[in-house]
């Protein structure tokens, strides 16, 4: 990941609650086809778990099926992002040397994937992603509200995922780099055209989420 030096985020309860902030992550990983290794990459969703994220992908998918062993994977997450104008700049006025750039926060998590297809650990993947997604729900859907041969018979269309975390890298670029004036300036921009930006760049120039 490409990071100048004025927009990383290393601190770990950051980086976690961006990746907690993200919707759909992707999942990219090194396969072994004919011709040699390439990528491939699914959207899913990933469940932080300790030093693991845990996630299922269908099991007609090849990337588990020809994944490259003992090479990385990497799992990139994303948060809200926009596109910053030149003209919310009170410098372009003054000055006029001022460019379009964008704003956004994003973690890449590199490590060993590991595949699962036992079919009680995949429940559990499956039981604790639901739970997750359903708790704030207010009468949340249960995996056991649904016939348990039915659930059983869907588990055999998936493959459980793993990813063991060896690493996070993070950038959080949200204008730090301008001065305070222009700052301002993007995020009253911002809380016209963007409001989720603005609220981030609000709550990141206070030192967090």
């Amino acid at each position: 990941m490409y990071v100048p030096p004025a927009f990383k985020e290393a601190r770990q309860d950051e980086l976690l609650e961006i990746m907690r902030q993200c919707a759909l992550p992707v999942l990219i990983s090194p396969v072994r086809q004919i011709g040699g290794l390439c990528l491939t990459a699914t959207h899913l969703p990933l469940l932080i778990s300790g030093d693991r994220l845990i996630g299922h992908i269908a099991k007609a998918n090849t990337q588990w099926q020809d994944l490259e062993g003992g090479m990385e994977s990497l799992a990139i997450f994303k948060t809200v992002d926009g596109y910053v104008s030149p003209s919310l700049y009170p410098t372009k006025q003054q000055t006029g040397k001022v460019v379009p750039t964008w704003n956004y926060e994003a973690v890449h998590a590199y490590g060993r994937l590991e595949m699962i297809e036992d079919s009680a650990k995949l429940l559990e993947i499956v039981t604790s992603l639901t739970n997750h997604y359903e708790k704030s729900r207010g009468k949340p859907w249960r995996v056991s509200d649904a016939p348990a041969d039915y659930i059983a018979t869907q588990l055999k269309g998936i493959v459980g995922v793993v990813l063991h975390i060896s690493r996070l890298e993070g950038v959080r670029k949200l204008s730090q780099n301008k001065s305070a004036a222009d700052q301002q300036g993007v995020i009253a921009g911002q809380e016209i055209e963007n409001p989720a930006l603005a609220r981030q760049m609000i709550l990141a120039s206070k030192g967090g989420k």
